[in-house]
């Protein structure tokens, strides 16, 4: 049987990818960096196989539901262009088996709600591009593997690294040059955690691909923020080779309040973030301000929910501010790392948030994690597919 079942994680951008200069090639009008998150709480995994005996057709399932693979589509660029690379292979060595022949069946599941900001897109494609990659034994690194992935989900090249991750514009035409690398691993700066407040768990009434190009065609300020991308780019990647987090932090909300002020800027102006996402950004501005220092950096993707960063040393208090101000439906979540919330501060002015704070509910739930590796080889007990090909019913 030739199959391979990865898993690969979830990042969430610091600096935000925001427009596209060719949306074929997915070629971002900015480069962009992002903290791949620990999979042990956010992934998705996919099991790709090739077989002789498969009726003709590729067929690929999402969460157990079948998805069309359309031909010059996304995931149809990215399974032909490494199906590519595997005929490639296979012409050196006659004797290899004709994997880029063969029918293939995939199935992929998220461990997260898809389409709801938490860039369900950006773990997928990675997972299908690292899965079809380790099926077919390709010898491209993971760099240039997220030249591929790219083209399924801009994001989802950065997904292909554990740690620190930057997605490079790039200049050529042809996109060659424009691919993620790994600025430092997981294990650089593991103190850094992450709060994730799931404000909504629906899907967004405007997505990023139509959303970015909008802005792309009627935005005034789209070109003021792209002149600053390239020096926040330099000090950001500074600022986590020296782990400084009080830099860190506030290029990571400086960055995520200008992307949402593009947003605004576009015609019709495009909304993602609602009351409950903009009074998590004041109870954190007066955390900071309250603790005498900058303890934790919001940032905000195209949609609600928030990601808190903060060292692992001040998590608590970040969660006992959340808690405090935006009960969540889910009383007895269970803390993976058992972090005891902390009291506010004795100088935090609680009227920065409406008075009684929100209604339970407001934050559907928490989501605890921290930062954490690439993709994941899993083994043959883990695969999704039956003996059949078809995908199994999980619990």
């Amino acid at each position: 049987m030739y199959e391979a079942t990865v898993s690969a994680p979830v990042n969430i951008a610091c600096i935000k990818y925001w427009g596209k200069r060719d949306t074929k090639l997915i070629l971002p009008t900015n480069s962009s960096l992002s903290v791949t998150l620990d999979q042990d709480h956010l992934r998705s995994t996919t099991t790709s196989r090739a077989d002789e005996s498969f009726e003709k057709g590729d067929r690929l399932w999402l969460n157990g539901k079948e998805e069309t693979i359309k031909q010059g589509g996304r995931l149809g660029v990215c399974i032909s262009e490494l199906r590519g690379w595997r005929k490639i292979e296979e012409d050196k060595d006659s004797s290899l088996p004709k994997l880029s022949q063969w029918p293939l069946r995939i199935a992929s599941y998220n461990n997260f709600p898809t389409a709801a900001g938490l860039a369900s897109s950006a773990s997928g494609l990675a997972a299908l591009v690292a899965s079809l990659a380790k099926l077919f034994q390709l010898p491209q690194n993971a760099s240039q593997l997220s030249i591929i992935a790219r083209q399924g989900s801009g994001s989802a090249c950065r997904s292909l690294f554990g740690g620190y991750v930057a997605w490079r514009e790039g200049t050529e035409k042809d996109g060659s040059d424009s691919l993620a690398e790994q600025i430092e691993s997981e294990t650089h700066w593991p103190e850094i955690h992450a709060l994730i407040c799931v404000v909504s768990d629906a899907k967004k009434g405007t997505s990023s691909t139509s959303g970015m190009q909008r802005t792309v065609e009627t935005s005034t300020l789209l070109k003021e923020r792209l002149n600053l991308v390239p020096s926040r780019m330099n000090d950001i990647s500074q600022a986590i080779r020296s782990k400084n987090f009080e830099k860190f932090a506030i290029l990571t909300m400086k960055d995520s309040n200008s992307f949402h002020s593009v947003c605004l800027d576009t015609f019709p102006p495009i909304f993602y973030l609602n009351d409950v996402s903009k009074s998590i950004i004041q109870v954190i501005e007066e955390l900071n301000r309250s603790s005498g220092k900058i303890i934790a950096a919001y940032t905000f993707d195209a949609g609600p929910n928030a990601v808190i960063y903060s060292l692992q040393e001040n998590i608590g208090k970040v969660i006992g501010a959340i808690k405090k101000f935006f009960p969540t439906e889910e009383d007895n979540q269970v803390d993976p790392f058992n972090t005891k919330p902390e009291e506010l501060p004795v100088d935090f002015n609680e009227n920065v948030v409406r008075q009684g704070g929100w209604e339970k509910g407001a934050v559907k739930s928490l989501i605890h994690t921290k930062v954490g590796d690439g993709p994941r080889t899993l083994s043959k007990e883990e695969s999704l597919l039956n003996d059949q090909g078809e995908p199994k019913v999980l619990a």
